[in-house]
C-alpha cells in the first residue's frame, strides 16, 4: 500500500516524530495528534485531542490511508497508584476514542496499527512468537492484556488491524539507549543472563503499513537473541567506556528511585521471536546488535529495538 495520508496519535513522542519525519520526506500527508495546539509546521498538520473524547480531531481520518496509535503515558516513571492509573487511562481511553472515531468514519483509514508492548510475555526461558507466546503476571502484562483487548473489541470488518508488541526503543540521545550511555559514563553495568533483540523499529512499522499480508498481533524485534551481557560489553567498546562494575539488584532499586523510574522496565526479559517478519521475509537493515549499535553512534536520527534483560547479579 503507498499511502497518501497517515494520521499519528501520539506522534509528539520519539517513535513517532521518526515515523512522521520518515513519511514527510516521501510526500506523504501527515496529521498528528496531539495533546498541544493545532499547527502546521515542516509540512505536518498537529491537530489538538485529549484522547478522550470524539471531536472535530476525527475528521482528520476521512481519506486516510492509515492510523498509527503511540498514546500513552510513558512507563519510564515510579509506579504510583496515580501513575499507574494514568497509564492505563492513556492507553485504554485513546484506543477506545480511535476505535469509536473509526466506526463512524465513511471513508476511514485502511489499516489500524496499535503499538502494545512485549512486555506481556513472562520471563525468557525459549523464544515467545506471537503464536505459542505465554504471558506472564503483574502490573505491566495487565495493563498489556486490557489494552489489547480494547484494541480489539471493535467490529472494523473493512480494516486491517495490527498490534504491535514493541520492545524497548533506543535512539542516539532518546529512550533507553541515551540512560545506557548515561550508566556506561559512570562505569555502571548490569550483568545479565538473557537474551535480547535490536533492530530497526520504525522501518518494522513503515513496514506493517505497506504489507497487506500483515494483521493481527505482530512481535517488534530483531531476528537475533543477544544476552544482555553481550549488550553491556559491545556498547562499552561503542562509547568508549574503559571497563563496567556489576550492579546487583539491590544497587539498581537504589539508583531506580533517583532516577524516577522502575527496575522492572530493566530486570524483566521475554525472549521474543518476530515470526510474522520472518515468514513474510521482512528484511532487518541492522540485523545485529554490532550494526545497529554502530548505527546509534554515528546518526542522530536512528530507532533500535531490544528485548529487556533479566535478573542482574
Amino acid at each position: 500500500m503507498n499511502a497518501k495520508k497517515i494520521v499519528i496519535a501520539g506522534g509528539t513522542t520519539f517513535l513517532g516524530q521518526i515515523l512522521t519525519a520518515y513519511f514527510t520526506e516521501r510526500g506523504v500527508q501527515m496529521v498528528v495528534l496531539t495533546r498541544g495546539a493545532n499547527k502546521h509546521e515542516n509540512g505536518v498538520n498537529y491537530v489538538h485531542w485529549n484522547g478522550r473524547n470524539l471531536d472535530t480531531w476525527r475528521e482528520q481520518l476521512e481519506g486516510a490511508d492509515a492510523l498509527i496509535n503511540l498514546s500513552g503515558k510513558s512507563v519510564n516513571c515510579r509506579y504510583t497508584k496515580r501513575n499507574k492509573q494514568l497509564i492505563y487511562n492513556s492507553r485504554l481511553e485513546s484506543t477506545r476514542v480511535l476505535g469509536l472515531a473509526l466506526m463512524k468514519a465513511k471513508n476511514g483509514p485502511k489499516i489500524w496499527i496499535n503499538a502494545t508492548s512485549a512486555t506481556i510475555y513472562r520471563h525468557a526461558d525459549r523464544p515467545m512468537t506471537e503464536a505459542n507466546g505465554l504471558h506472564g503476571v503483574g502490573f505491566s502484562v495487565d495493563v498489556c492484556e486490557k489494552w489489547e483487548r480494547m484494541f480489539f473489541r471493535f467490529d472494523l470488518p473493512k480494516l486491517r488491524e495490527v498490534t504491535m508488541r514493541t520492545t524497548i526503543v533506543l535512539g542516539k540521545e532518546h529512550g533507553a539507549f541515551g540512560r545506557c550511555k548515561i550508566w556506561q559514563n559512570l562505569v555502571l553495568v548490569v550483568n545479565t543472563e538473557t537474551e535480547s533483540k535490536c533492530s530497526a523499529g520504525s522501518m518494522l512499522m513503515i513496514f506493517a503499513v505497506q504489507n497487506n499480508e500483515l494483521n493481527g498481533i505482530v512481535n517488534l524485534g530483531a531476528p537475533e537473541e543477544v544476552k544482555n551481557e553481550q549488550l553491556m560489553h559491545e556498547l562499552r567498546d561503542a562509547v568508549d567506556a574503559p571497563f563496567g562494575l556489576p550492579s546487583p539488584k539491590w544497587m539498581l532499586e537504589i539508583g531506580a528511585v533517583f532516577m524516577g523510574t522502575e527496575t522492572e522496565l530493566l530486570l524483566k526479559s521475554p525472549w521474543i521471536e518476530p515470526e510474522k517478519l520472518k515468514e513474510l521475509g521482512f528484511h532487518w537493515e541492522f540485523p545485529t546488535l554490532e550494526k545497529a549499535l554502530a548505527e546509534l553512534c554515528a546518526k542522530d536520527l536512528f530507532a533500535a529495538t531490544v528485548s529487556k534483560p533479566i535478573v542482574a547479579h
